[in-house]
């Protein structure tokens, strides 16, 4: 990995820039800044004063190297990297200064009157009156502080100037009678086709050390308690590489909560001359199951530590094999052998490199060879029977053969007997399992009340059990009470399917599913409380993120510009802007990849209306209008569709439900090109083509459709063995979309949307109901709305504030004294009348000097004091990234649950950007 690549990782993880400062040139390198400021504000990004003074003091040539990498790294973060042609070809050797100037104003006035809550250029903070101001002279974006700051303002010998704190160039103050105005004032009409509502202009910052901030990357990614998404699994893999194995010892985390995380690290240093030596020592500390001694393996031999594809074995050295037969030797025989008997194929392939039947190993891991031996229904010796006679209860003797008696069949049995009790006992020893058979449990007590088994067994395993299955039982009992719902699996693999089926099982007493709700939720409570981390001393939340629920099969999910998880319920854009679906590719050489961009539109009984795709390029008098079908995608250009949607057109016609789907015709599947995106963006009607004017204007000028990624509001990779992909389902009805991030199964090929319009009703119908209410609400599992009211619950000492219970206002809540803290999360989670109300203003003064946990959909807070500090996770990026604030993610905040955190930092306390 070069020192490239990894600034690059680092630009799109804390949206930092590294420097190399080389020697003041003879030529003025301000011309080539400015040219390099324009040709970022169009892409949506702004330079802070550190990081335009660092590209100011470079040579030209200099600049010119970290321009252009700069503007590419920048293109293939927000996807517009596939046409690369520079604005000024001569850059920076000739400048047209003047109009790159011009232009770079332009650009920001654009998004000053569209969203006034842009970040200040020189403090990075958004301004305590909530908006900032261009200077008239450079169109740099300053605050009122920093104008009134000591590098702003008249000149006390003479008074005949004014300075820009940004680019620090002065300018002539005017007379004293008629002073020129220090600031530009955004012209609306114009500016409203420049940039859509609520986009921000994203900051960047000069990076202090490359090496050092890599560092904490790595630690944080090797922290991570919760599966990585596929992109932080790729960043783990490129950030190890780059790190010095030589001295693993001294950077490797005592422990590495992520079995996935552990096997890469341990694998990729493995595989290292200057590693390995440094590794093996440290196996035993850190392999704590057989499922981890196979991930390890299978990171060896070059493939991936979720075992979905394992890879032939490599040969082991000798040293490395005795290991880790030591490490399987020192596991408790019963795990062991449940280890091995999920996977028996890949067990019987390790055997065959660890060679446990070698008589030296047989005498020296006596136990792991007898568990090798019962996979394998070996024949029996008298070493293997002296070893079996210990663990009679897990290995039987069949004739002449070993068996295994597992478990996971006592349980089955159990069940199968209808005798809740036996399986009461036997879940105990494994808490994970109990949480997620909990509602069978509950089902086969057959109780009205929450039976006194169930809970002497919750109350021994919950303390023990995983966020992932604590908060997947909670969702489940929130909806076992109701009827007739559809129940839908997510297998596990790369790539994202689903099937459903009819819940045909009764459904749970709601005072059972009630209580045992209750009891979970109290653990939640008591797990965060207990964490070893100050408290806050306020608490800001953000009501609509009850529509996101937590994170799941983020394995699967697709690599995007923002981490939605699936199942969450966004809003779509307001009436006056349209939502242009877009998709571009590239296919790989010699090979022909058609890939198609379609709109399969249903009525509100899940009936097939209509489609937009290439047999039909309008639908609904331009409601629906496709930019036309490309068929190659040839290097290097590829090719691009869009699809410009027009919401209450649709809904006028008679369309409730609208499903994108993007297919490969010709039955490529996505991952065997080399590039693939789709997404969607707002724009403005009037930068659309409609009403009279004609068809063929109307698909010219679709087909014209410029990517503009200032108004882009996701963006995501096309990758995995499939071959359509169908990532959200829109509701016309309630203008919201469910981000479902899903594949479909294939047959044959010549794959269109009409051709599957069924099987995509089916799935639309199928997750809607599984993931919604009828009111288009988030439902079916826990959500980051119940994380933050948790959190703010157990970890608040003042006031948690409320805002999206009503317009303009914050519902203010405090724990009385004697108010057990899982009572307060609920009475702010349901909405309960508040202890106070404050308006909106009131914000700055409550974050004001205090420690503050803000948990928001959208990081749009104009008005942080550069006191408040704390820990903050949002969605959508905004000005108040820019604040004092640790930002942890999703993960981090599910993290914060995993038992036994009483130690050190919680997950994400050492993260920022």
């Amino acid at each position: 990995m070069t020192a490239e690549d990894l600034a690059s990782l680092l630009l799109r993880r804390r949206q930092t820039v590294y420097v190399s400062v080389g020697a003041v040139g003879d030529l003025p390198s301000e011309p080539g800044v400015v040219v390099l400021e324009a040709e970022l504000a169009d892409r949506g990004h702004l330079l802070t004063v550190l990081l335009r003074k660092a590209l100011a003091g470079l040579r030209p040539d200099g600049l010119a190297e970290a321009g252009k990498r700069l503007l590419a790294d920048v293109d293939a973060l927000m996807g517009t990297d596939r046409s690369l042609a520079p604005l000024f070809r001569r850059f920076p050797d000739v400048v047209p200064y003047e109009e790159a100037r011009s232009r770079y104003t332009s650009t920001v006035l654009g998004f000053l009157a569209a969203q006034p809550h842009q970040p200040c250029m020189a403090c990075g903070l958004p301004a305590a009156d909530g908006t900032v101001r261009a200077v008239r002279f450079c169109g740099h974006l300053v605050c009122e502080g920093c104008r009134s700051g000591a590098e702003w303002g008249c000149c006390e010998e003479c008074c005949q100037w004014y300075a820009c704190p940004v680019c620090e160039r002065r300018y002539e103050a005017g007379d004293p009678g008629e002073p020129a105005r220090p600031w530009l004032e955004p012209v609306r009409d114009q500016a409203r086709r420049k940039a859509a509502s609520g986009d921000v202009l994203r900051v960047l910052r000069l990076g202090a050390d490359l090496a050092e901030d890599a560092a904490a990357e790595l630690s944080g990614l090797l922290a991570r308690r919760t599966p990585l998404p596929p992109q932080d699994h790729d960043d783990l893999f490129l950030l190890l590489a780059h790190a010095d194995a030589a001295r693993a010892g001294d950077w490797l985390p005592a422990d590495i909560p992520l079995r996935e995380s552990k096997a890469l690290a341990l694998g990729t240093l493995l595989r290292d001359p200057e590693g390995a030596p440094v590794v093996r020592p440290l196996l035993t500390r850190y392999l704590g199951t057989a499922t981890d001694v196979l991930r390890l393996l299978v990171v060896w031999s070059g493939g991936d530590p979720d075992l979905l594809t394992p890879p032939r074995l490599r040969s082991l050295p000798r040293p490395l094999r005795r290991e880790l037969l030591g490490v399987l030797n020192g596991l408790p025989f019963p795990y062991l052998t449940e280890d091995l008997a999920r996977r028996p194929g890949a067990w019987k392939r390790v055997g065959e490199v660890l060679h446990p039947f070698e008589p030296a190993h047989t005498r020296r891991f006596p136990r792991a060879a007898l568990a090798f031996a019962a996979l394998r229904g070996s024949g029996v010796t008298e070493r293997l029977l002296t070893e079996a006679a210990r663990h009679e209860d897990h290995v039987r003797l069949v004739g002449d053969r070993l068996r295994l008696t597992t478990w996971a069949g006592q349980v089955e049995a159990a069940f199968a007997a209808h005798d809740a009790a036996r399986a009461a006992v036997l879940l105990r020893a494994r808490p994970g399992e109990l949480l997620r058979r909990l509602d069978q449990l509950l089902t086969a007590t057959g109780a009205s009340a929450l039976d006194d088994v169930v809970v002497a067994a919750l109350g021994e395993a919950l303390p023990h059990v995983g966020p992932g299955p604590l908060l997947g039982a909670l969702g489940r009992l929130r909806v076992r009470t109701e009827p007739g719902r559809r129940r839908v699996f997510f297998p596990r693999g790369s790539i994202a399917k689903a099937y459903a089926v009819p819940d045909d099982r009764l459904p749970l007493p709601v005072r059972t599913a009630r209580r045992a709700a209750e009891l979970l939720e109290a653990e939640a409570v008591r797990r965060l409380a207990a964490l070893p981390i100050e408290p806050y001393g306020t608490a800001v939340l953000d009501a609509d993120l009850a529509d996101l629920p937590v994170p799941f099969a983020e394995r699967a999910s697709a690599v995007s510009l923002v981490a939605v998880p699936r199942g969450s319920v966004l809003p779509m854009p307001p009436d006056g802007e349209t939502v242009r679906l877009f998709l571009h590719w590239m296919q790989p050489p010699k090979v022909r990849v058609d890939l198609d961009l379609s709109v399969a539109m249903y009525d509100d009984q899940w009936r097939f209306v209509g489609l937009c795709d290439y047999t039909t390029l309008e639908y609904g008098g331009g409601a629906a209008l496709h930019s036309g079908d490309l068929v190659a995608a040839p290097a290097p250009d590829g090719a691009t569709e869009y699809v410009d949607l027009n919401l209450p057109r649709l809904a006028k016609a008679g369309v409730r439900h609208v499903v994108p789907v993007v297919l490969s015709y010709n039955d490529v599947p996505f991952d065997e090109l080399p590039d693939a995106f789709a997404g969607f963006m707002a724009v403005a009607e009037d930068d659309t083509v409609a009403g009279s004017v004609s068809r063929t204007r109307r698909r010219q000028a679709a087909a014209a459709a410029q990517y503009d990624p200032r108004t882009v509001r996701q963006r995501f990779d096309l990758a995995g063995a499939a071959k359509i992909c169908v990532p959200m389902v829109v509701d016309l009805e309630a203008r919201k979309a469910l981000w479902t991030d899903v594949t479909l199964g294939t047959t044959g090929t010549h794959h269109n949307v009409w051709r599957y319009r069924n099987a995509i009703a089916r799935i639309g119908r199928d997750l809607t109901d599984a993931f919604v209410t009828d009111a288009f609400v988030a439902a079916g599992r826990a959500t980051l709305w119940d994380l933050a009211c948790w959190t703010a619950a157990a970890r608040t000492d003042g006031e948690v504030l409320v805002r999206g219970r009503a317009a303009g206002e914050l519902w203010a809540y405090r724990r009385e004294a004697d108010e057990p803290a899982a009572d307060f999360a609920i009475r702010v989670r349901d909405g309960w009348r508040p202890d106070a109300v404050r308006a909106a203003p009131e914000l700055a003064s409550a974050l004001d000097g205090r420690r503050a946990f803000v948990a928001l959909v959208h990081a749009d807070l104009p008005d942080v004091p550069p006191t408040a500090t704390g820990t903050a996770y949002r969605l959508f990026p905004g000005p108040s990234d820019a604040a004092a604030f640790t930002r942890v993610t999703a993960g981090d905040l599910v993290a914060q649950l995993a038992p036994g955190l009483t130690a050190g930092s919680p997950p994400g306390s050492g993260r920022s950007g």
